[in-house]
């Protein structure tokens, strides 16, 4: 879109907002001029507890306010599936729809790797924590087309070309539903709110928060979405629900937008989307940040089980992770996938680390402590770590040694560095490393360092994703290199 028909289009969206009550500050600038898209500048100093923004849950696009509403709820859609039906809807009326002139501001589509094409997913996302979720995505959303929206454009019962309701289309409706849709209330469901979604995010850095005219609770809450629906993650929510009817305006009923942190004259103004990241920001939203501290690598438990089938055997590896399942520890799980978090800083969850502790006991230790393991788990994970540990340096004054006097320590992390659990994770670092490629990650940053955000901007979000997840491989290295440096320091 060039920068007159940006401009036209903003100008259009100002009028739509005053013909619908969305009542915006003068200490608020809409900035049409950036190629990334449509954001808010401060005109004025903004300062904590200023009310800058007022948006009528009438004004709302929603499954309860659209021209579908009767459709939708005759095909009993629900959650985000409805409000991409009345996107859908909305947006085939074209400048009949009463959101026309909102809806004309917003993109086709979200640069989300959903509408990437197939082999640039598959290029540009190898090894990320994105690869397998992506093509999950399309086959979870196909479905969802077949089954709830084609029987809806083909039930006549919306007056659209059928075209309107495409798989393209859907997939479409579903980036902006997933970017910039907000859990309104429990009458109203999830909604598209004009203005609120054309502030960027900022990771601990927003500038306001969106709260009801009569709570000024925190907007930020989760989706309870379908199951099924795979591409909606946690939403934003604007709390104090309510059973009113749509465009009632009863006092205290606008949505508002308030400063809690101060912005100076021309300073972009953030909202924020929540804790998440780099993999959930490009997933949903299609865009990355450098240096995010939310950023984590992922290492599958069947990595793990392969790894211990290559030392020891398969039959290990199995009884050895059924006695870490008896006292009572398990990984996240995720779809059809279990597995453990790597933090930003390289330390890996402790879940992991005391698997990894139990699948290098020595058998005679091991057999004692099945018989036992009942009695050793608590309600306290700590204190079952610390009655394992107990346990083992009683049973075995050979094994372990080095842990004598440890189960007191608060950190018990430190109880599970030893020199065999640090050997796996630097072996598991380096599977994991294998996902990305023969490409190492100085050949990623150089290539980072050389793209643009603007002409390339596929590349560089993958390529921010693949250099954060990498860089915590290369520190969950260092975290377990640590453990022969401080032998070497004890033992010269």
């Amino acid at each position: 879109m060039d920068a007159a028909a940006a401009a036209r289009r903003l100008r259009a969206f100002k009028r739509w907002m005053r013909e619908h009550g969305v009542v915006c500050s003068d200490a608020l600038r809409l900035d049409a001029t950036d190629p990334l898209g449509v954001h808010v500048r401060a005109a004025a100093p903004l300062r904590d507890g200023d009310l800058v923004a007022t948006i009528p849950r009438g004004a709302c696009l929603t499954p309860r306010t659209t021209g579908a509403a009767g459709a939708i709820e005759a095909a009993e859609l629900g959650g985000c599936l409805a409000l991409a039906a009345a996107v859908m809807y909305e947006r085939a009326r074209g400048a009949g729809s009463p959101w026309g002139d909102y809806l004309q501001l917003l993109p086709d589509r979200e640069c989300v790797p959903l509408v990437w094409p197939a082999d640039e997913v598959e290029r540009l996302l190898a090894g990320t924590e994105l690869d397998k979720i992506v093509k999950q995505d399309r086959e979870f959303l196909y479905e969802d087309w077949k089954e709830c929206i084609e029987p809806l454009i083909s039930s006549g019962e919306l007056d659209v070309h059928p075209d309107d309701f495409s798989l393209d289309k859907y997939f479409s409706a579903k980036t902006l539903v997933s970017s910039r849709s907000f859990q309104i209330d429990s009458y109203h469901g999830f909604g598209m709110v004009p203005l609120a979604d054309l502030f960027n995010h900022k990771t601990d850095g927003e500038h306001v928060h969106f709260t009801s005219g009569s709570d000024d609770s925190d907007s930020d809450g989760e989706d309870h979405d379908e199951q099924s629906d795979a591409f909606a993650d946690d939403q934003s929510t604007i709390e104090n629900p309510t059973s009113s009817p749509s465009g009632s305006r009863v006092d205290g009923e606008d949505l508002e937008m308030i400063v809690v942190r101060d912005a100076n004259e021309g300073e972009e103004v953030y909202n924020t989307y929540g804790a998440m990241g780099n993999a959930a920001l490009l997933h949903r939203y299609g865009f990355t940040e450098l240096g995010n501290q939310y950023d984590i690598v992922n290492i599958d438990l069947a990595m793990v089980t392969k790894w211990c089938t290559s030392i020891h055997s398969s039959r290990h590896a199995r009884a050895r992770v059924s006695l870490w399942r008896n006292l009572g520890y398990s990984g996240c799980t995720s779809q059809d996938a279990e597995y453990f978090e790597i933090s930003y800083n390289g330390e890996p969850q402790l879940e992991l680390l005391i698997l990894l502790y139990i699948i290098s006991m020595k058998h005679d230790v091991y057999d004692k402590l099945i018989c036992v393991a009942h009695d050793l788990v608590t309600d306290e994970e700590h204190d079952t770590i610390r009655n394992v540990v107990k346990f083992v340096k009683e049973t075995s004054s050979t094994q372990n040694c080095e842990l004598n006097g440890l189960e007191e320590l608060h950190d018990v992390k430190k109880l599970l560095h030893t020199e065999s659990i640090c050997s796996a994770l630097l072996s598991l670092a380096d599977m994991r490393e294998t996902f990305y490629g023969s490409n190492t990650l100085e050949d990623d940053e150089k290539r980072l360092q050389a793209c643009c955000i603007v002409s390339e901007r596929k590349l560089y979000n993958s390529l921010v994703l693949r250099v954060s997840e990498r860089r915590i491989l290369y520190r969950l290295r260092k975290y377990a290199s640590s453990r022969s440096k401080t032998n070497k320091r004890k033992h010269p």
